[in-house]
């Protein structure tokens, strides 16, 4: 596929992870010629989860036919899950995309929009075991690949995600020369990144400090798998 034909759409929405967001956004940025569109329902700024405006580009009613989708997550995929403009935009622009992919929570959205039932699917690690209420199959995995789905596990992977998208649209070399332009060579200061490696009473005190706020999204999924 000529890079000149590769249009990427992000959802751009009130409360997004902004990293789950401009982590992609700058690889797929990188892509020669490639278009990048930052999408949502119109053009006025969209305020974070921690406060930062960005500007969308395109709106839904404008988006052109896409090669990838990819829905970011953040506290406001709670509100997105029974947001009927945004699933129904994102089931009519997935039926003509190559790839229909997210990061964190963003497979959530796809999952209450039908799109991961029967796929094999990753998450932020709070909330992946939600994605079988919605019909997939929870992978705890950073990157994980089913056919034309691709998804990536919580906020710092869509970075990861991202690399893997541009080598199957682009080959390797390209994703290994937009890693490197980036000089992503994580060196994390703290093994403390996944409940894998962090100590337990860290994990556990975290998903305390979290416990309110993944219900309210549990029940935010239960209702989205309720309309499925």
């Amino acid at each position: 596929m000529s890079s000149s034909s590769i249009h990427i759409g992000l959802v751009l929405f009130p409360n997004v992870t902004q990293l789950d967001l401009t982590g992609p956004a700058e690889v797929f940025s990188r892509l020669p010629g490639a278009h990048v569109h930052l999408l949502w329902k119109d053009l006025d700024p969209v305020v974070t989860d921690r406060g930062m405006r960005i500007l969308p580009t395109t709106r839904y009613d404008e988006c052109p036919p896409l090669t990838v989708i990819c829905v970011p997550g953040g506290s406001g995929q709670i509100e997105l899950m029974s947001d009927q403009q945004t699933l129904n935009f994102l089931r009519k622009v997935a039926a003509g995309c190559q790839l229909i992919t997210s990061v964190c929570t963003g497979s959530l959205i796809l999952g209450a929009a039908g799109l991961l039932t029967g796929y094999r699917a990753t998450s932020h690690w709070s909330s992946i075991d939600q994605l079988g209420l919605l019909g997939a199959e929870p992978v705890h995995a950073r990157v994980v690949r089913d056919r034309d789905r691709l998804t990536g596990a919580g906020v710092t992977s869509g970075i990861d995600f991202a690399l893997s998208v541009v080598a199957l649209l682009a080959g390797e070399e390209v994703a290994q020369s937009i890693q490197l332009q980036m000089e992503y060579d994580p060196e994390p200061p703290f093994q403390a990144g996944s409940p894998r490696v962090a100590p337990p009473e860290l994990v556990a005190r975290t998903k305390e400090n979290m416990s309110a706020f993944i219900e309210r999204r549990r029940i935010a999924t239960v209702q989205a798998s309720n309309r499925l």
